[in-house]
């Protein structure tokens, strides 16, 4: 089997957001970049698979601009077989990245792609589901646990009532959820290697795909801060803010 992992540069998870002066987007300038924590766990499945003779080659493939590399090698350090950068300086949006991770189906012929439910960055939640109509795959999203028999791959998944089991024929596009697995890091001597590993590189025009951004962003603000509490003296009180102030009961 062969399995296609995408992969997200973002903003660090630790990393303060600060919006840019003119509201036009938050800022990137010499902020710390990393793999987007739900594509960490694709990736992990991904090469849990590998090591269980599963799968037979895991492919990175990651969009943007050359700082995207690093995560891919990231990638390939965590045990991806290769790498694959399609090379953009717009802005992709999710509808954008489906079309180019279709392209990249159609030419590498995986059985299975493996995404993160969401980026931290947009938290968007739509690319796997996107991709799956593109291509007329079975998809299961949220995935907390797979198991494969035979051409089928059976998706454990969270629901609000319980869990939900989907058994779907492959090829299918996953998308992970947290509780799937626990990413490892990288040792030294696979960053090492990571280094000889090969990257393809390729543009969307060689994909044929048209990444021109469909939607404007009119505005970024901060959150609206917080606003102090206050002390009551006696439940009666409490309950005259919450009826009459908050209207919540």
């Amino acid at each position: 089997m062969k399995i296609m992992v995408a992969v997200k540069r973002v903003i660090d998870y630790n990393v303060k957001i600060r919006v840019k002066n003119d509201e036009t987007g938050v800022e990137t300038a010499n902020v710390k970049m990393s793999m987007n924590p739900f594509d960490e766990i694709a990736i992990e499945e991904g090469v849990r698979l590998a090591e269980a003779g599963t799968a037979e080659e895991l492919v990175a493939v990651s969009m943007g601009g050359d700082g995207t590399q690093e995560t891919i090698r990231t990638a390939l350090a965590m045990g991806a077989d290769r790498g694959i950068h399609v090379a953009s300086d717009e802005a992709l949006e999710p509808l954008a990245v489906a079309k180019l991770l279709k392209a990249l189906a159609d030419k590498e012929s995986p059985d299975l792609i493996i995404l993160g439910k969401q980026a931290i960055d947009d938290d968007s939640n739509q690319t796997g589901q996107m991709l799956a109509a593109l291509l007329g795959w079975s998809q299961g999203t949220f995935a907390s646990k797979l198991e494969f028999d035979g051409g089928h791959v059976s998706v454990t998944r969270e629901i609000d009532g319980g869990l939900e089991t989907l058994r779907l024929a492959m090829p299918a596009v996953i998308t992970t959820d947290l509780r799937l697995n626990t990413p490892r890091y990288a040792s030294l001597p696979n960053i090492m290697k990571a280094k000889k590993k090969t990257i393809d590189q390729m543009s969307p025009e060689d994909l044929g795909v048209d990444v021109t951004p469909r939607l404007t962003t009119l505005k970024v603000v901060e959150p609206a801060k917080r606003e102090a509490g206050v002390m009551v003296e006696t439940v009666e009180e409490l309950l005259d803010k919450l009826k009459n102030e908050a209207k919540v009961i």
